[in-house]
């Protein structure tokens, strides 16, 4: 396993030219694009409820094309996170690849989840056109993204695996989870996975009687004995049909059922294991990962696996998905990682805002940043949209993209760190559809073949040119252009400090504003979070903003709006309801 690591590094600083230093020091935010691949370049139409691949297709990493990285480029983009790449359990049969389907019982959707993975050397057969090439094609991509001076995110899922894990793309000499465990005991430190002993594991029952054109394939026996304990830490041999029951909990040391105590000495089999996978995709090209549900994985992991990587190559970039506030600043020091999702915070208080709750108030942005995330608020992702949330354009959201615009303007200019964009937000895809195993539920699907019908009209056929968008769907992406292009390059929104203006005129507790601002640039930011009423008032900036540079003018940089009447070092302002402005001064 050394000699295999030792290997990999030196793969890694040959394919990096010895690593290009002046990426170290990151000079703009971090733009990042969120696309998955079997949906992204898809161009069938015909969306059968759990259709399969021939019914309904498939993109491919081919399908993203170098059109289709200049549009995306367009967006401000610096990332692009490429979602469900690894290869994960299907209901599609690639016997002739050596990959026959899963079992029905443990699978969700037809496609199946991009977080149940089945080998962590392999790329998702789905997105290839010749399955016998698929890592080529992969590659291929990497190497087309690289080539429009854009990095690569790929999805790291340390927590759990399918209940079929197998690797049959590992390298030589690397052994698979569990292949050396001892199967009687519930927990030991050398065992890869958490056992159930003595007992079969038990695939829970539909939550709906109701069939589906899964059943008949659901009707296969599925068998594990003993049983393992499930993704969500549910140690039973049968977790409920709300459990990630498709999926098997890692060992990482931690006793869960005695009081989680660790055993960290000598280093746990899985940690070491992960670390060369790590080091096996970076040497793919690949610059950064997304960490999937990093909280259920022991702190002191990360803390060990990220200066390892990152000994290969030092930029690299690794995102926590977290969702505890208290943990945040621990996650970023002790546990090395360079950014966090800012789901439980920032998020959450701007989706209130723009569906214009009776609970609604910017009070929760002032949160964030001054209490929060205060003093690491620029190592905080910050998105509006991602394949968990519901798109904004949804029914059960906001019902209108353009009523999320203001909450945008913060989410990529309240701080220097990422920001975010969903494929498909930027041309208001509603999510529309109950694709199969996840319903109606406002969200575009990740477990399911399907085409995404708003975002297919920016594809045009693989044009990727938006010539079937509507006039306001342009508007809307064009708006989103502006937005992520000024805000990717300004120098006050990457480092600049911030200065609340104070409460006035007509302000309530859905109009807010700030100042961003560094010697070379001042920007005033302004939103109106109100459905009824303009936001109306007079700010007078501060000396030590201005700094012996007088207020002389004041332009909008999102319309391009010149504000006039400017005395006394004050600005006018006057915001139309559910608008924003960022005005240079």
């Amino acid at each position: 396993m050394k000699s295999h690591y030792r290997t990999l590094i030196v793969v890694v600083l040959l394919f990096s030219g010895f690593i290009n230093r002046s990426m170290a020091q990151q000079q703009e935010k971090i733009m990042i694009y969120q696309l998955l691949p079997r949906l992204f370049g898809n161009k069938q139409q015909s969306n059968v409820p759990y259709g399969t691949i021939e019914q309904n297709g498939s993109g491919k990493f081919n399908d993203i094309t170098a059109q289709a990285l200049d549009g995306i480029k367009e967006l401000g983009t610096t990332y692009v996170w490429y979602t469900g790449v690894i290869s994960h359990a299907t209901l599609t049969d690639y016997s002739q690849a050596g990959l026959p389907a899963n079992n029905a019982r443990i699978v969700k959707g037809r496609a199946g989840s991009p977080y149940a993975v089945r080998d962590y050397y392999d790329v998702d057969p789905d997105l290839s056109v010749d399955v016998n090439h698929r890592m080529a094609e992969f590659e291929a991509l990497i190497k087309r993204t690289h080539e429009k001076g854009l990095k690569v995110i790929i999805d790291f899922v340390p927590n759990h695996v399918a209940r079929q894990y197998q690797s049959k793309m590992k390298p030589a000499g690397v052994k698979d989870f569990g292949e050396s465990d001892d199967v009687h005991v519930a927990f030991s430190p050398a065992n890869d996975y958490y056992y159930v002993p003595g007992q079969d594991f038990v695939v829970p029952a539909p939550k709906s009687a109701q069939q589906t054109p899964l059943s008949v394939l659901q009707q296969e026996h599925y068998a594990e004995s003993p049983a393992k304990a499930t993704g969500n830490n549910v140690f039973s041999a049968s977790p409920s049909v709300d459990d990630w029951y498709e999926t098997i909990k890692l060992n990482y040391g931690v006793d869960q059922q005695n009081g989680a105590k660790q055993y960290f000495t000598p280093t746990p089999a899985v940690w070491t294991k992960m670390r060369d996978i790590l080091v096996f995709w970076t040497a793919k090209g690949v610059d950064g990962f997304r960490c999937d549900m990093a909280e259920m994985v022991p702190l002191a992991f990360w803390n060990w696996v990220i200066p390892e990587v990152k000994k290969v190559k030092p930029e690299l970039v690794f995102i926590g998905e977290a969702y505890d506030p208290a943990t945040y600043k621990s996650f970023l020091t002790t546990g090395k990682f360079d950014y966090l999702y800012d789901k439980v915070g920032l998020y959450d208080g701007l989706k209130k805002l723009i569906r214009s709750e009776d609970q609604a108030d910017v009070n929760d942005i002032r949160k964030v940043w001054q209490q929060e995330s205060a003093g690491f608020g620029d190592q905080m992702l910050r998105f509006l949209e991602n394949h968990d949330e519901e798109r904004i354009a949804s029914a059960g959201f906001a019902g209108q993209a353009e009523l999320a615009l203001p909450a945008m303007v913060v989410s990529a200019t309240l701080s220097g760190g990422p920001v975010m964009t969903y494929f498909g937000q930027e041309v208001g895809e509603p999510g529309r559809g109950a694709e199969g195993f996840g319903g109606e539920d406002n969200r575009t699907t990740i477990f399911d073949y399907w085409g995404i019908p708003e975002h297919q009209k920016w594809m045009n056929d693989g044009a990727f040119d938006g010539a079937k968008l509507g006039d306001q769907q342009k508007e809307l992406r064009n708006y989103y252009i502006r937005l992520l292009q000024f805000s990717g390059k300004s120098e006050a929104v990457a480092k600049g400090q911030l200065w609340e203006i104070p409460v006035g005129g007509n302000m309530n507790k859905r109009m807010y504003g700030y100042v961003r601002y560094t010697a070379n640039q001042r920007l005033l930011i302004l939103v109106n979070f109100d459905r009824h009423y303009r936001m109306e008032s007079q700010v007078q900036i501060p000396a030590e903003i201005l700094q012996n540079r007088p207020l002389t003018t004041a332009t909008d940089q999102l319309s391009d709006l010149k504000l006039t009447d400017l005395k006394d070092n004050t600005i006018p302002i006057w915001v139309l309801p559910m608008q924003a402005q960022i005005i240079a001064f």
